[in-house]
């Protein structure tokens, strides 16, 4: 049973947030986020854990924790418009490593705001226009799994997506062609696994996408900066 209402700090303020917009994170992500080790941030997550505003989920072996916000903590951070994450095996390895390349890209990008896709959705849904997302066909919205949004007035955000499964190329070139149309960013991040990168490249040269689009490997981002 979760402890009484816990009087949050900033910094725990902030990271029920972090939580909320990304919808999963691992201690290893937070602990490459803010410098610290991975046991003491799994303090801390402990301890949003025993109050109810995060709930902590096992679904991998030999994999990360995954922790989510209830709605407690939805509450507690004012994170409105989102919807507690739901996870499955399934999505869990994507989970982790959206949560990992999260906490480097901060890491590497300071003067930068990242934004994870649930919290992309909401604003979206909210404004009632695409801030960040490729236009499909039948006007359907792509968004990515991150989003790197410059501080600076009027400056153009970084699209990211982590990319674990072989699309079909004509999927694959069809989102690499929409973003090369779309107008609200400066440009996208693919971060591949290395089964991925081979299909990848040929829808981006498909596409004819290489100005707009970036392929790295996972492993380009380090794990400090």
């Amino acid at each position: 049973m979760p402890q009484a209402p816990l009087s949050l700090t900033a910094e725990q303020t902030e990271l029920v947030h972090w939580t909320a917009s990304l919808g999963a994170i691992t201690a290893e992500a937070l602990a490459r986020r803010v410098s610290a080790t991975p046991a003491s941030a799994r303090g801390r997550l402990a301890t949003l854990v025993r109050h109810g505003l995060l709930a902590r989920r096992r679904l991998l072996v030999d994999a990360p924790t995954l922790y989510t916000v209830t709605r407690a903590g939805l509450r507690a951070c004012g994170a409105y418009g989102i919807e507690p994450c739901r996870l499955s095996a399934v999505g869990a390895h994507h989970a982790i490593l959206c949560a990992e390349a999260a906490a480097s890209l901060e890491r590497c990008y300071p003067d930068h705001r990242l934004l994870g896709e649930r919290e992309l959705r909401r604003d979206e849904r909210d404004l009632g226009r695409p801030l960040a997302s490729a236009r499909l066909a039948a006007d359907r919205l792509h968004r990515p799994d991150l989003v790197l949004w410059p501080h600076t007035p009027g400056a153009l955000p970084v699209a990211v997506e982590v990319e674990l499964t072989i699309k079909a190329p004509r999927r694959l070139a069809g989102i690499c062609r929409a973003w090369t149309r779309c107008p609200l960013v400066s440009g996208v991040l693919y971060l591949a696994g290395d089964r991925v990168q081979p299909a990848l490249e040929r829808a981006i040269e498909k596409a004819g996408a290489r100005e707009r689009v970036v392929v790295l490997p996972l492993t380009a981002l380090p794990a400090q900066a």
